[in-house]
């Protein structure tokens, strides 16, 4: 019999399956309950991976924990040659997940550290974390390999926020610019990395939602570089995947058009505004990883079990579906709600 390694593979390949899988992202919850009351032969996990690492030998991260009215928050400072620059960041107690409150990059003049940060730093080849990631997962999984988010992406969500980012690609475009340039310089080395890694598919954690990015800027500073990794990892047969759990109309010709191999946590309705319907239609030569809408895990078996089906009814018999839970799920209903997806998928059988 297949095991799940074998489906979510087959998935990724264009194989013919048995089922469809259903997978985890590792950490979401506890492994060994999620077996116990799951079966090891029913769900699968996706472990965030990858196949480089990073030195920056003249700057380094600094830490300090601290609490704000009850919640713990960390400042991490960046120093280097050209000065410091910091993040702040809450933390919520469920999951221990995490929001910037504070990004590094706030004033034009930060881009000079920022700058002399990524001028540091070599991106070297870490293939053994894949390794040892799959050979963890054995038959269980999948190591998840991401590189990096495109540039646009990083400067938003990682760097300089959306509400700063605005004001600078008015006020100091140069400076965006040249930070552009050095990130995608950057990115290309991954790439390179990628195309001689043995991970059937690499996936760009870009966390894409229309409404931020807008179809110009997704167009010009995204696509591009999504497009150029897949025609590399083409001469070997392996995939791009991008992370775009967010809403997503406006976008939906553009994905279209790229060479895009999978979506990975695609957020449907009722949660999004991409039906599973409307994406197998669309895109009909891309993966979809839809990740399970998480309002609906607090409706109790019977609406979760109805979800799936449609789910699965509206993708299923593709053989490019595969249902995950890839976004924070309430931690009192996941032992109801993930069997009843279970059960929706042993009674939908074979694509």
């Amino acid at each position: 019999m297949p095991t799940v390694r074998d489906r979510m593979l087959a998935l990724v390949q264009g194989r013919e399956l048995d089922r469809v899988p259903f997978v985890v992202y590792e950490g979401m919850f506890p492994v060994d309950e999620v077996y116990a009351h799951l079966g090891r032969e029913n769900v699968g996990h996706l472990r965030w991976s990858a196949i480089h690492r990073t030195e920056h030998p003249h700057c380094h991260f600094e830490s300090e924990q601290y609490e704000v009215d009850g919640t713990r928050w960390q400042r991490t400072t960046l120093h280097t040659p050209a000065g410091e620059i910091y993040e702040e960041r809450a933390f919520e107690s469920g999951y221990g997940s995490s929001s910037i409150r504070k990004h590094y990059v706030q004033e034009p003049e930060d881009y000079d550290v920022l700058w002399a940060y990524l001028e540091d730093s070599v991106v070297l080849p870490d293939y053994a974390r894949y390794e040892k990631d799959a050979a963890e997962l054995g038959e269980n999984g999948l190591p998840l390999v991401a590189i990096e988010r495109s540039p646009y992406q990083q400067l938003w969500v990682q760097w300089v926020g959306i509400d700063a980012l605005s004001f600078h690609l008015i006020d100091v475009p140069d400076r965006v610019q040249r930070t552009i340039e050095m990130l995608t310089a950057r990115a290309r080395v991954l790439f390179e990395l990628a195309t001689r890694s043995p991970a059937p598919f690499i996936d760009f954690p870009d966390n894409i939602t229309a409404p931020t990015i807008g179809v110009s800027r997704f167009q010009r500073y995204n696509v591009p570089l999504y497009d150029e990794l897949a025609e590399m990892l083409a001469e070997r047969e392996a995939l791009v995947f991008v992370h775009m759990d967010g809403d997503l109309k406006p976008l939906w010709q553009a994905i279209a058009d790229s060479k895009v191999g999978g979506i990975d946590s695609l957020a449907p309705t009722p949660d999004n505004d991409t039906p599973v319907a409307q994406a197998v239609e669309m895109w009909p030569e891309k993966k979809l990883w839809v990740n399970f809408p998480s309002s609906v895990h607090l409706r109790g078996y019977d609406a979760v079990r109805a979800e799936a089906e449609a789910i699965l009814e509206a993708g299923g018999h593709t053989g490019r579906l595969q249902i995950q839970i890839s976004e924070n799920v309430p931690l009192s209903v996941w032992r109801e709600s993930l069997p009843a997806i279970v059960d929706a998928i042993a009674a939908f059988g074979k694509p």
